[in-house]
């Protein structure tokens, strides 16, 4: 059974930065890659950023690009998204999920694997 474990959520300041990080565990099948999304209160759940396979191309939402990045370390079986400059609107549920292949579908179908989610409070 493969579970995704995020870790480092809470409350930030805006302005300030915090990281996320998303472990995996239990047999997966290789290759995959892995991604982001969130869930703001009453809104749907939206992607965020992904990486591929081999870490040589992420992808990310307009909303974010620039603030936050991607990245993996396949022998921790762990990618992080750190958080620079977040702004009161990303506050939101921040889920990680997994898809088998090479890139995550940025509508979240061809996810096979997602995270319990972790709370991002940004305070103005």
């Amino acid at each position: 059974q493969v579970r995704l474990v995020e870790s480092g959520g809470g409350l930030v300041p805006a302005g300030g930065s915090l990281r996320l990080s998303c472990a995996v565990f239990g047999l997966t099948s290789r290759p995959y890659a892995m991604g982001w999304f969130r869930q703001a209160p009453g809104k749907e759940r939206v992607f965020v950023a992904a990486i591929n396979w081999s870490a040589t191309s992420t992808a990310y939402a307009d909303s974010v690009k620039g603030r936050f990045t991607n990245s993996r370390d396949d022998a921790k079986n762990t990618v992080y998204l750190p958080m620079n400059r977040p702004k009161p609107e990303d506050t939101a549920v921040y889920y990680c999920a997994r898809e088998d292949g090479h890139t995550v579908s940025s509508s979240g179908r061809g996810v096979d694997y997602w995270g319990q989610g972790t709370q991002v409070t940004v305070s103005s």
